[in-house]
């Protein structure tokens, strides 16, 4: 590569993609491209996080483990942010967990490396933006879960992966999104029977596809429009 030449980070993470052009030249050195396989764990509970993640494709959820062991997800990421935001606030460690929900690449750096470019001045707009919209997703769905229902919530869930993934088709099993969405498997049974009797989706051999997305959206509650709005005023 000549020195004239553009730098050859990924475009596909928004929040990289973003960056000035001499401040993506600063990252490139620093960016790991890696694929993430379905469940795999970032970071767990109380660990250090050693690795931030700027997904392009794959969409990791964020999790909170009860005291029954049972896991709650409080965070969606896809390619809108990063994974390892704690770090960003100033955390070693955190209660959470990450593990990828939808396999797929992300570009990845170590935290020290991170820290030193964060501390420089280079992300800090735009990562202070995303903790922004971050912490808005989070704090709506905590109003969302014990409010609405679980069609209104399995439909505002389905959208936030198809926003992340950039694709009508994504593979996704009910069991895994009984546990996402905190509910009983037989719940997500009747509320994807429901979706595709109306012709919303199509649900077979552990995949799901969106064929109307504007009428999931209908369907939807008010919560995932609140949140796609802010996101895409502050991208504005």
């Amino acid at each position: 590569m000549s020195l004239s030449d553009p730098p050859r980070i990924s475009v596909e993470n928004r929040l990289l993609a973003a960056l000035p052009s001499e401040v993506k030249a600063r990252l490139e050195p620093n960016l790991e491209r890696v694929s993430l396989p379905f469940q795999e764990v970032l970071y767990k509970s109380r660990e250090p996080i050693d690795q931030v993640y700027f997904p392009n494709n794959a969409v990791i959820s964020v999790l909170t483990i009860l005291k029954d062991r049972t896991p709650a997800e409080v965070g969606l990421v896809g390619n809108e942010g990063m994974v390892g935001l704690p770090v960003f606030l100033g955390a070693e460690t955190t209660p959470l967990k990450a593990i990828v929900q939808i396999s797929g690449e992300a570009m990845r750096m170590k935290t020290d490396v991170f820290k030193d470019l964060v501390n420089q001045g280079d992300l800090l707009h735009d990562l202070l933006c995303y903790t922004h919209v971050l912490m808005l997703q989070i704090s709506q769905s905590a109003a969302c879960n014990p409010r609405h229902s679980v069609e209104e919530r399995c439909c505002r869930w389905l959208l936030m992966i198809r926003d992340r993934v950039h694709s009508d088709q994504f593979p996704l099993t009910q069991e895994f999104l009984s546990r996402m969405l905190g509910v009983r498997r037989a719940s997500v049974t009747v509320v994807a029977g429901r979706l595709q009797k109306a012709g919303l989706i199509r649900y077979s051999r552990g995949k799901i596809t969106i064929l109307d997305r504007q009428g999931l959206e209908a369907v939807s509650c008010e919560c995932y429009r609140l949140v796609k709005d802010e996101e895409d005023h502050l991208r504005a």
